[in-house]
């Protein structure tokens, strides 16, 4: 799995696990989900994904893709 997968995958999992607490749980959890799209379109812009730095540095061990 490249590392661009990988951001993508953590993306995905944030807001499926995110809609469904805030539909069983509080509604406060939408703004998370809000966060991560926030988060999907600054770093198309700005090419820097915080995520990414965080699965370089723990599961990749630095490699970069």
């Amino acid at each position: 799995m490249t590392l661009e997968h990988a951001v993508r995958l953590v993306a995905g999992i944030f807001i499926l696990a995110s809609l469904t607490l805030g539909w069983l749980v509080s509604p406060y959890w939408y703004l998370f989900t809000a966060f991560v799209g926030l988060n999907l379109i600054q770093s198309s812009f700005t090419k820097w994904c915080l995520m990414e730095d965080i699965l370089r540095k723990t599961i990749f061990g630095g490699k970069s893709c």
